[in-house]
């Protein structure tokens, strides 16, 4: 076992108790999701007794288990409570799960984002488990006048076998919630889990099949009014005037009127990030009705100044700019091949590159781009919000609620403990629900009606208005002697707004003579955090060039790599590379064995990539056919190594959907823009992977590993557009740099 000391006191366990008891009870009566099913009835105890902010026991032994993090897809709604439960030792059959409330006194990442919620929640959801399961076996020891340290702990029954003594949990909750918290619990071996690794189901699995509310969308509340928002048509607009007369006199329409999203004098947060601020809204009774009125609206629209602001990036203050004008894609274009082209700020320099490239035997020179990206969540953007005078109850999908807890705050102009924000399950995220403007507005718009509301967007609001995925360009060199030996390396990448480059990412470290530049764009389109940021584009890019130099050397692709590695891990060059490649090497040689490469079957053309992002390494080699002059994915082999597993299953249903949804968007799915407007607004116009598209079988493999959790719900996504890319020019000849793919014609001939 490992000892570790506890970092939460009994007065902050109490606090997060009482919310818990209280709050998300409250904050989910709405739902119908919630009400208990006619067997937890039958099996509810009288009494539930408070362990700890984590947890409370029924007096018959039933334990219900908060999950903390927002749920959007990634199951972390089980997976997070099961490592409570391994803790406890607790039957997880007999556990009920509930969506925590907000308080990071107790929870102190509640955030969905970055790959981390298990990571950043191991430690703590096992102390929480492991300290209910100590102050139970105190409390029985006091019961029964033994040594604590000989009783045990099975299927929430506490044991002492010298005397051939048992009693449930039931039996002491009450006893032990009256206990101190320990300073410090016992946590067990790696090899002693018993559901750490064990499939379990998505606890919300029969509420999503059944239909049942979990969303956001599904929030209903007597007296509530619905809401919607015109914004302007094209990214370098503003609000001048609007004519609301023929709409007010619509049926059913309570009010028009405008808002400002954020006070003048407001130093956005990160999670903050919108273009549109001043907005006009349309309240009604119902979703069509508001719909039709918005229609009505006569808004005239001009031209945005350029803008300059201060904002709060996790602590740090950055300039921010926003230029003025109406921008096109076809001009975003032009202007990254334009930096792509000449030197750019050097980012990291080992060796000396410029002289190797000038006597190398051969340079192989190629540059990649991909446009915006649009998120598309299932379920657009929503919130419930219910603004009184004294406080303010909000409740929706949103993957930063302790963020966005003080940005509605002080909009608000209420203290920071008398905002609730509440947790739905998640219709999507992806990273458009980090920023969260658009409880803001639901709060904004509530206090102005004195009202409950409810804010929906369209699908066309919500594709319209940002965020996005940055576009981005990469131009890659390569050196090789005259063995074919690869000498020198060299990327340039930068986009519009942001750059995708990770210096000190593979094949940093694995050559002598590296150069790595990066340059950005500045853009009035609103971009954010997108599945994998960054990664979702270079790593694609990276794994497309190093099999063409690859071939170019005569080498195997993935011994090609194996060798880079093999010197990072050996001899590596540089002060800091953040990767470790032996666990790199691992998944290649892993993904190597298991999808029998090097044994060339008939009309199946493979491609493989490999990248270590979130902490994680993936590798995958992708099988593809041409039906009737059109590539088909066969099969999908990967090789993962995230750590220990928490939930096989929904470990592999996260590596499924980032094949999925890589080889989608990478395939077939990007956003332009003419003069500031999106050219696409709605799916009749951007495309996405069709179920006819998908693989016809995804085969998963896991490292079997003893170290803690790292990412998941990320890692499986970027390399998936290098294998295809590699896969495409194995099935039609032809190399493929810029997505989406089927833009170049991925057909034979």
């Amino acid at each position: 076992m490992t000892l570790i000391k506890t970092t939460y006191n009994r007065r902050s366990f109490l606090k997060c108790s009482v919310l818990a008891g209280g709050g998300m009870m409250l904050g989910f009566s709405w739902l119908a999701s919630c009400k208990p099913t006619p067997e937890q009835v039958r099996s509810m105890p009288k009494e539930w007794f408070e362990i700890n902010g984590y947890l409370k026991i029924g007096d018959n032994g039933r334990v219900t288990i908060m999950s903390p993090n927002p749920e959007i897809g990634q199951n972390v709604k089980t997976s997070m409570p099961m490592i409570v439960a391994e803790e406890l030792d607790t039957d997880w059959n007999e556990v009920i799960v509930e969506q925590a409330p907000l308080n990071t006194a107790i929870f102190k990442r509640q955030l969905a984002g970055g790959s981390q919620s298990i990571r950043q929640g191991w430690e703590a959801l096992r102390m929480a488990g492991a300290t209910a399961r100590h102050m139970l076996v105190m409390a029985a020891a006091e019961v029964w006048q033994v040594p604590a340290e000989e009783i045990t702990t099975e299927a929430r029954t506490l044991f002492h076998k010298t005397s051939d003594k048992s009693m449930g949990y039931g039996e002491v909750a009450s006893a032990a919630a009256k206990l101190p918290i320990p300073e410090e619990v016992k946590l067990k071996d790696v090899k002693d889990f018993k559901i750490i690794g064990t499939s379990r189901k998505n606890v919300d699995g029969l509420k999503i099949v059944t239909g049942q509310p979990l969303y956001g969308l599904d929030i209903q509340k007597e007296g509530m009014l619905i809401a919607m928002i015109a914004h302007p048509p094209a990214f370098g607009l503003q609000l001048k005037s609007v004519d609301d007369t023929e709409a007010k006199k619509m049926p059913g329409i309570k009010d028009v009127f405008t808002i400002q999203t954020f006070n003048e004098d407001y130093k956005k947060s990160a999670f903050d990030n919108c273009s549109f601020t001043n907005l006009v809204v349309v309240v009604g009774n119902t979703t069509w009705e508001v719909m039709q009125a918005k229609k009505a609206l006569k808004i005239e629209w001009d031209r945005s100044p350029a803008i300059e602001e201060q904002m709060d990036i996790f602590g740090r203050t950055m300039d921010v700019r926003f230029p003025a004008g109406l921008e096109s894609s076809g001009a975003h274009r032009e202007a990254m091949v334009e930096k792509a082209g000449i030197k750019q700020n050097v980012v990291r320099k080992d060796g000396n590159p410029e002289a190797v490239f000038k006597k190398a035997a051969k340079v192989i020179e190629r540059s990649y781009s991909c446009p915006f990206l649009a998120h598309n969540c299932m379920e657009p953007m929503n919130f419930f919000a219910d603004v009184m005078e004294d406080k303010a109850v909000l409740n929706g999908p949103v993957q930063t609620p302790e963020f966005m807890e003080r940005s509605v705050a002080e909009r608000l102009g209420l203290p920071l403990e008398k905002v609730d924000i509440q947790m739905t399950r998640m219709g999507g995220g992806f990273g458009r629900r980090l920023y969260g403007h658009f409880l803001t507005e639901a709060g904004v718009i509530s206090q102005r009606m004195k009202a409950p509301i409810k804010l929906v967007y369209t699908r066309e609001d919500d594709m319209t208005t940002g965020i996005y995925r940055p576009a981005y360009h990469a131009f890659y060199r390569a050196a090789l002697d005259k063995d074919n030996n690869l000498i020198a390396f060299h990327v340039r990448a930068g986009g519009i707004p942001e750059s995708p480059l990770a210096a000190n990412r593979f094949p940093a470290g694995g050559v002598d003579n590296y150069l790595a530049e990066d340059w950005s764009i500045d853009s009035n389109i609103t971009v954010g955090a997108f599945r994998a940021p960054r990664s979702n584009f270079i790593a694609g890019a990276e794994q497309s060039f190093l099999d063409e130099v690859a071939e170019e050397a005569g080498k195997d692709p993935i011994e090609f790599r194996l060798e880079l590695l093999k010197r990072a891990q050996e001899n590596p060059v540089g002060e800091y590379n953040d990767y470790e490649a032996d666990r790199y090497s691992g998944v290649l040689e892993l993904v190597r064995e298991k999808s029998n490469w090097g044994q060339e079957q008939d009309g199946i053309h493979r491609g493989v990539s490999a990248y270590f992002c979130h902490n994680s390494y993936v590798a995958q080699v992708l099988d593809m056919t041409i039906e009737n002059d059109k590539p088909v994915v066969q099969k999908v082999t990967a090789a993962i190594d995230c750590g220990i597993v928490v939930n096989p299953d929904a470990a592999t249903n996260l590596a499924e959907g980032g094949a999925v949804d890589g080889i989608g968007h990478a395939m077939y799915s990007g956003l332009t823009f003419k003069d500031g407007v999106a050219e696409q607004n709605n799916f009749d116009r951007y495309r996405l992977i069709r179920y006819s598209e998908a693989p016809k079988e995804i085969e998963t493999h896991f490292v079997q590993s003893n170290i803690d959790p790292t990412g998941l719900g990320e890692p499986p996504f970027p390399p998936i557009m290098g294998a295809l890319a590699n896969a495409l020019y194995k099935a039609t000849g032809q190399r493929h740099y810029h997505q989406p793919f089927i833009t170049e014609k991925a057909v034979v001939g």
